[in-house]
């Protein structure tokens, strides 16, 4: 059974992601780390600082000393700082949407993406991008906020939140697949998938079976989320 670290920047990120190890894979055994001064501090200072960094750092090596075996983070604003701790660790160190980026870019040319918490955009559209660039595929990426969506979300307002993110869904036209940026969002899917008609993506969904892939030694199917 292996146990995988699962590092949050904000608790709403933590029960979608519980449920879909429970969902898709509860053999594996996962261990919470929360710091939500991250997602506090990420959206004051309006950048990723040295000192985020270092408290990657501090939070991956904590993820070591309880035997992960794998750590996934599910932060979206925080690439550039994952990417530090994946290049230094020998363990499987995953970005949470890198995942749902590969399956996003065999969807098509056209690629859409809701998020709610404003600051992960511009770090996300450059990680998709470089991705792309990588893959050499040849796509265009249009994404928006979902405006007072997350708020909602923390007030308790779960409707609310659900409702505005498909209205913003329905405003993609034309795309082959959209993305759902947090990780929060995949309660979301369904009541999205029904009102658009291409493929919505989760980063839950998609984390959860690459992990599983990687750890197992199976090869990811291509277009599976």
């Amino acid at each position: 059974m292996p146990r995988i670290a699962l590092i949050h920047a904000t608790p709403a990120a933590v029960g979608p992601i519980v449920d879909e190890f429970a969902s898709a894979w509860p053999a594996a055994e996962i261990v919470n780390v929360l710091d939500d001064s991250l997602s506090k501090d990420r959206a004051r200072d309006g950048r990723l600082t040295t000192a985020m960094e270092r408290r990657f750092d501090v939070l991956a090596d904590y993820a070591l000393s309880l035997g992960a075996e794998a750590i996934l983070f599910t932060c979206s604003a925080f690439g550039l700082a994952i990417e530090r701790v994946a290049s230094r660790l020998a363990i499987p160190v995953l970005k949470p949407n890198e995942a749902m980026f590969a399956v996003a870019l065999t969807s098509g040319r056209r690629i859409g993406m809701v998020a709610t918490f404003a600051p992960s955009i511009p770090s996300m559209e450059e990680e998709f991008q470089a991705d792309a660039a990588r893959a050499g595929a040849a796509v265009e990426l249009r994404s928006l906020l979902a405006p007072g969506a997350l708020e909602a979300l923390n007030a308790g307002r779960a409707d609310e939140h659900a409702r505005r993110i498909v209205e913003a869904g329905r405003t993609l036209d034309g795309c082959d697949a959209i993305m759902l940026a947090q990780f929060s969002m995949a309660p979301v899917a369904g009541a999205l998938r029904q009102a658009v008609a291409c493929p919505v993506l989760t980063s839950p969904a998609s984390a959860v079976a690459t992990l599983k892939d990687r750890l197992e030694g199976r090869p990811r199917p291509t277009g599976s989320e």
